[in-house]
């Protein structure tokens, strides 16, 4: 028997929901539960062909423990050794490798020293900053916002220098980015399901958060729609991510992608809609099947993305 196990944390309605759903579809030999542990043992499976990961970003025994599964052979969504090394910064710059449209973005030193740090240690860099250079190249107004992270946590919008100042001198030790606001006309949030199925969500980020996801149904041209399909698709690929969502916002036509490394994204039916629940469900359901079918313990099972795999910016790109 085949044993597929998602390991999450406070959600409520997506495990239960996922796990009914790969249970409804009776495929011979494969059986959904939540994970259990009650020991984890170096090299050793704890029996999970694939392990979908909502909660490891929170808890580093986890991360831990979901490394030493994929290194036992289980199939771990979202891989647990590329979510530990990737960022936001980095990921603006692969986007850019796969010709994916992101707005302008630097990132900046910590306004307070690391701990077992000394002035020393920063050598190599030069005081003051090139400031102008750098709000030249960003504009105003701007988001200010950890370089690593998520769920809109020490996220500042600064209108002008002073601002800037302000926000930088309460950031303490976090590594900030600065980068460029898209005044956008359209705005959409993106399911992207084993690199390859896409649900393109009509998207207010403006609103509070239970009303985020636009429920009435909007027209909008293919060719732009197509395109963030396409953009979508790239940009999993490169990195590797099987459960995933990428937001862009569209300025005069052109779609940037704003936040895309979401690899525990909200799929809770309170507020993305019982719709796009339905859709996530069932994809990510068939997912999991899909790897617990090809599933072999003497095999490494976890994904990388192109951008590991590749030995040049050509083959990222396809």
């Amino acid at each position: 028997m085949k044993k597929i196990g998602i390991l999450f944390g406070m959600e409520e309605t997506f495990p239960p929901a996922f796990v009914e759903r790969v249970n409804s579809k009776k495929e011979k030999d494969i059986v959904a539960e939540y994970v259990q542990i009650d020991k984890v043992m170096q090299g050793q499976s704890s029996g999970y062909a694939v392990i979908i990961d909502r909660i490891s970003q929170d808890v580093p025994f986890y991360r831990a423990m979901l490394k030493n599964e994929a290194i036992a052979g289980t199939s771990v969504v979202n891989n647990p050794f590329w979510w530990s090394a990737d960022d936001k910064f980095f990921n603006n710059a692969l986007a850019l490798s796969a010709g994916v449209a992101v707005p302008k973005t630097v990132i900046l030193p910590s306004n307070v020293h690391p701990p077992d740090t000394t002035t020393k240690s920063f050598r190599n860099l030069k005081y003051p900053l090139d400031w102008d250079g750098i709000f030249n190249y960003v504009g105003f107004p701007a988001f200010f916002k950890p370089f690593a992270g998520g769920g809109w946590k020490n996220v500042y919008r600064v209108e002008d220098k002073e601002q800037f100042f302000k926000a930088y001198n309460e950031t303490g030790q976090l590594v900030m980015m600065l980068q460029e606001e898209i005044q956008f006309t359209d705005y959409f949030r993106c399911y992207c399901i084993d690199q390859k199925d896409v649900r393109i969500m009509a998207y207010d980020p403006k609103q509070p958060h239970h009303l985020r996801y636009v429920r009435e149904k909007l027209k909008y041209g293919k060719g732009l729609l197509a395109k963030i399909k396409e953009d979508v698709l790239k940009l999993n690929k490169a990195l590797g991510y099987d459960f995933n969502t990428v937001e862009f916002a569209v300025r005069d036509g052109v779609p940037f992608a704003i936040d895309f490394c979401n690899p525990a994204p909200d799929a809770d039916v309170y507020s993305v809609g019982e719709e796009n629940f339905e859709w996530v469900v069932e994809a990510t359901a068939n997912m999991a099947i899909r790897k617990a079918k090809k599933y072999n313990a003497n095999k490494f099972n976890t994904a990388w993305g192109n951008f590991v795999k590749s030995t040049s910016q050509g083959d990222l790109i396809k």
